[in-house]
């Protein structure tokens, strides 16, 4: 699957035509964001890394590899496989599908571990 297919995008940049779908990928809504702003049409909270993951995480770099590998374990649990498998499914069926979260640092965050993730299972 191209990296190119599935991309992604701070919520807080405006949409624009090139997203294809937009699917945020945050548990909880971000701040400031509007539904109309959002412009989304899907948001798979499940696919979020778990609170508790989160939390030892704390956006720290050092600890991105690790975050990594303890966040794929999860997607692939169980408890994640439905809207993992609906989130396939959408980028089989789209020619572009934008994965959209908030987090400030657009290299040090869940949705390019989830975006490498999918790039490997779709």
């Amino acid at each position: 699957m191209s990296q190119r297919k599935i991309q992604i995008k701070r919520i807080y940049d405006d949409a624009a035509d090139t997203d294809g779908q937009r699917v945020l990928v945050d548990r909880m809504w971000p701040r400031g964001v509007s539904k109309e702003a959002a412009d989304l049409d899907h948001w798979f909270k499940d696919v979020a890394p778990s609170p508790d993951l989160r939390s030892w995480w704390d956006h720290d770099a050092d600890r991105m590899d690790e975050f990594a590998n303890r966040y794929e374990q999860e997607l692939s649990d169980d408890d994640h496989a439905a809207e993992v498998d609906q989130l396939i499914d959408i980028i089989h069926k789209h020619d572009r599908v934008t994965l959209l979260f908030a987090a400030k640092d657009e290299s040090v965050n869940h949705a390019k571990v989830l975006q490498d993730y999918l790039g490997r299972h779709s």
